[in-house]
């Protein structure tokens, strides 16, 4: 057996692990976010020895420079550095975007021995980096710092509070591990893989083989099953850094700890969707198979309408039932049956609301989570993805990004 604690902070219960931030002067214009122009924008995790790494990234044809930087490396390489930047994405910037990454690279390398540095942009898309103003910041980061909080608010954009989180695994021979992760995200969230900037890092004595199944299956089960507006990023990228340090590891254990974490840290981001307010679980039960279960969840959690009926908090069964009409798998108004928690709001039978399950709908949709469940009635696959609604901040604060 084997016990999972949660631990105080972030980043620094790691062993081994360092991590800081400061400003460079990008981050001038704290509109529309959680933070100021006195947080960083540059920011870095450093390992005391090189790690394992695995990583998944976005599904966007258009990967930003950073991606393509870092799958210049050879196959399981190893790393002890990632520098990170908010406010500027260095993505559609073709070839000189990563040749700017190399330059920052060589920068760094004169001041800190750093073993295959990496490095992982947010921000705006289409300009190349102030690679002057980023390596300023060489002279003013503190590698041997430990602060978690710097570091996880550095990489906000819209963010409205910084994510992080950190377990204790204790097992059963005595030994024990610590996992911690940083995130970002708060818009362009959309269930098509990695769909943020998160850094996971552990001292479990872990494989890379089973890193790179682990992570895999924990973003399936956590990032790539939530959207707050239905668009993939340039950006997106989940890593997950092993140095192995404290020589324990017992694979049940890892992964649980893993799963945690990253679905914390997801409903951590849908719960900050830009203008958010609610957070929904959409669970399709009863498919014909998974592959039809979830392609139905993944259209509630995305459609516009349903995400708009959310933030008015109407129990509009419609748009519900449309949406999954809409999607292309097989299903019929006669066994469809849709739930909100356990309210029946749609069968066959009931197909109009009557005034005493209306007002308990009204009062379900006024929580700021709750469950719906739509029941297809033609098999025993399901699937469930998370959705936020979309309110007027969503529109107001990304009509202003760039202002």
């Amino acid at each position: 057996m084997y016990q999972i604690s949660k631990l105080e902070n972030g980043l620094e219960n790691v062993q081994g692990f360092y991590c800081g931030a400061t400003n460079v002067g990008m981050r001038t214009n704290p509109a529309n976010s959680g933070v100021s122009d006195v947080d960083g924008d540059v920011a870095f995790i450093r390992s005391d020895i090189p790690c394992d790494i695995s990583a998944v990234f976005t599904s966007n044809t258009f990967q930003a420079a950073p991606i393509k930087h870092f799958q210049k490396y050879p196959k399981d390489f190893k790393t002890d550095f990632i520098l990170m930047n908010a406010k500027n994405a260095n993505a559609m910037t073709g070839q000189k975007g990563i040749d700017d990454i190399d330059t920052l690279m060589s920068a760094l390398k004169e001041r800190q021995a750093v073993r295959n540095p990496i490095m992982a942009s947010t921000g705006v898309i289409g300009y190349r980096l102030p690679l002057e103003k980023i390596a300023s910041g060489f002279d003013n980061l503190d590698f041997s710092a430990k602060n978690s909080h710097l570091t996880a608010r550095a990489i906000m954009t819209t963010d409205s509070f910084k994510k992080e989180l950190a377990y204790k695994v204790s097992l059963e021979d005595g030994t024990s591990f610590n996992i911690a992760a940083i995130c970002k995200g708060a818009g362009m969230i959309n269930p098509a893989m990695a769909t943020m900037l998160c850094f996971i890092i552990t001292d479990a004595d872990v494989p890379k083989t089973d890193m790179d199944a682990l992570l895999l299956d924990a973003s399936d089960a956590s990032f790539n099953r939530i959207s707050v507006d239905g668009d993939t990023s340039t950006n997106d990228t989940a890593m997950l850094l092993s140095n192995k340090t404290s020589m324990a590891y017992d694979k049940e254990a890892f992964q649980e700890a893993l799963n945690t974490i990253m679905f914390e840290l997801a409903m951590m981001i849908l719960k900050d969707g830009e203008g958010a307010n609610k957070l929904v679980a959409f669970e399709v039960k009863g498919a014909a198979c998974e592959a039809e279960a979830k392609k139905a969840s993944m259209a509630l959690s995305n459609s516009l309408l349903v995400k708009t009926a959310l933030f008015g908090e109407d129990p509009n069964w419609g748009r519900i039932a449309s949406t999954i009409g809409a999607s292309g798998v097989n299903c019929d108004d006669e066994t469809l049956t849709i739930h909100y928690d356990d309210l029946l709001i749609y069968s066959s039978e009931f197909r109009e609301l009557d005034t005493v399950r209306e007002e308990k709908a009204y009062v379900i949709m006024k929580q700021e989570s709750f469950k719906v469940t739509c029941d297809l009635g033609l098999g025993e696959a399901s699937y469930t993805s998370y959705g936020c609604d979309l309110s007027y901040e969503y529109v107001k604060i990304n009509a202003e990004y760039r202002t």
